[in-house]
């Protein structure tokens, strides 16, 4: 029986060790998006989304708003109360993020904090919504109450 020599030996061991590995990888990349087809087959259309009006059909100090912006943009102007939450540290910091309340995830336009609920919604988070229009519908929204209040005053 003739040998191999080492070099060569070690070479195929590296590269069905590679090969090896790529298909367990291939194998739990389909396993996961199994389980995200799964939930998207399941989760009915605009099922994550709550409007600003749809807010007042909840106690206000039950909800907990997070914003998913970046630092400097909620330092810039936030919901009264909001905790900062960058959408990308979302998995990081679910500790702080609350089941037994509702969760009102929201951004400037509603992108970022999509991302977010997805996240948390995979991760069994039934608790959380997304501001539909995010943070630019809501303080327009504010600014057009504010005036109105301002408007029914002066009568």
């Amino acid at each position: 029986m003739k040998k191999i020599p080492v070099k060569l030996f070690n070479k195929l061991f590296l590269i069905t060790s590679i090969l090896l590995l790529s298909f367990t990888n291939v194998q739990a990349e389909d396993d996961n998006l199994a389980f995200i087809q799964e939930f998207l087959d399941f989760v009915e259309y605009a099922d994550g989304t709550i409007s600003t009006e749809q807010l007042t059909s909840i106690e206000s100090k039950d909800i907990v708003f997070i914003d998913a912006r970046n630092e400097n943009q909620y330092n810039e102007g936030h919901i009264p109360g909001a905790i900062n939450i960058d959408w990308r540290d979302t998995i990081k910091r679910m500790n702080e993020i609350p089941r037994d309340k509702p969760v009102v995830l929201y951004c400037e336009t509603g992108l970022l904090s999509s991302k977010a609920h997805f996240m948390l919604r995979l991760a069994g988070y039934e608790n959380a919504k997304v501001l539909w229009g995010g943070y630019l519908v809501w303080s327009a929204r504010q600014s057009f109450e504010d005036a109105a209040q301002v408007k029914s005053s002066k009568k």
